[in-house]
């Protein structure tokens, strides 16, 4: 896999060698992250994503979702180090191909992997995948509409990438509000972290099969979940009508699915949350409160979101010794 570093190729350990001579690499952690970290050894690297993204973007919407849910993905399992990205091989079955990840869209990897393709031109063998992962995360977000913020930058990409490493750490569209908290808490979030993030849910879509329970067998005598407006369920068992073909899927915000705003939120307090773990923010009472804050306004949720995806991007990252940078997002040097 090229994790040692007698492995690494010339060309690699050249773009070491720089990050070390600028004092960025010297200690472990996030602390060594700074959104000035590329202003020497690549100056333009966020335009150039920001161009390769917006390129994307224009050939299709599920650049948006797909890149966002692919960087969630990423810093849940490993940390922030694009080891998601990986693709399997004889010897080993990488974190992309365990189940919970086989629904990522490849239009998110795909805009990962042509932004590299981009950077590479002009910073060869400087930039991580984990940041340009991290970079493109954050430009669908103002595509589709939403706040514009800054990122910190400084990863390295990471060394592992294993299916059976996932288990446990993805977030489940049935989890209850404990295990929602369990499970970021792990991560070093925060219950607002968490609220927050969960907004991202105003973007993108969902195979039927994740909310079926929903809406046919909720329990023995009650079919219908009875917190999913009627109205909304009655919807939803018209588009995902039972033994629905695998592949169809519908919109998680049914309002405005392609635009990033507060009417998640919204939706939630008229019961029109698709995934048991949407809804449980707001009829838990705990969570309720951050919901109708959310719902409220839309700079109150911007903030909040913005924050929440620093945070996000600081867990488990890899600096120094720690990782590589990639030449090939998809596969270790």
């Amino acid at each position: 896999m090229g994790s040692k570093n007698s492995a690494r190729k010339p060309l690699e350990l050249a773009g070491f060698v720089i990050w070390v001579l600028l004092g960025l690499c010297v200690s472990k952690g996030s602390a060594q992250l700074s959104e000035n970290f590329y202003a020497k050894i690549c100056p333009n690297v966020e335009s150039i994503v920001r161009n390769a993204v917006s390129q994307k973007f224009t050939q299709t919407f599920v650049t948006v979702p797909g890149t966002l849910r692919l960087f969630f993905h990423d810093c849940f399992v490993e940390g922030c180090d694009a080891s998601v990205i990986i693709q399997s091989t004889s010897n080993n079955t990488a974190e992309k191909d365990f189940s919970d990840n086989l629904s990522l869209a490849g239009d998110g990897f795909d805009t990962v992997i042509k932004a590299k393709q981009a950077v590479e031109k002009v910073c060869p063998n400087v930039v991580s995948c984990a940041d340009i992962l991290t970079m493109a995360a954050r430009d669908v977000v103002v595509l589709a509409g939403g706040p514009q913020f800054n990122v910190e930058l400084g990863r390295r990409d990471g060394l592992i990438s294993q299916a059976s490493r996932v288990t446990g750490n993805l977030p489940k569209a049935s989890f209850t509000l404990n295990q929602l908290n369990f499970l970021f808490a792990r991560k070093g979030l925060s219950q607002t972290d968490m609220v927050a993030l969960s907004g991202a849910h105003t973007l993108g879509f969902s195979h039927c099969n994740q909310f079926a329970n929903r809406i046919y067998s909720f329990s023995a005598n009650t079919p219908v979940d009875p917190s999913l407006n009627a109205s909304y369920a009655t919807q939803l068992q018209q588009m995902c009508p039972t033994n629905v073909d695998s592949t169809i899927a519908v919109n998680i915000d049914p309002t405005t699915p392609k635009k990033f705003d507060n009417v998640y939120y919204q939706n939630l307090q008229s019961g029109k949350g698709l995934f048991s773990s949407d809804e449980v923010l707001y009829t838990d009472l705990r969570t309720r409160n951050a919901v109708n804050k959310f719902a409220q306004s839309s700079d109150v949720f911007n903030k909040a979101f913005v924050s929440a995806m620093r945070n996000l991007g600081r867990v488990g990252v890899k600096t120094g010794f720690q990782g590589e940078i990639r030449q090939d997002c998809s596969r270790f040097n």
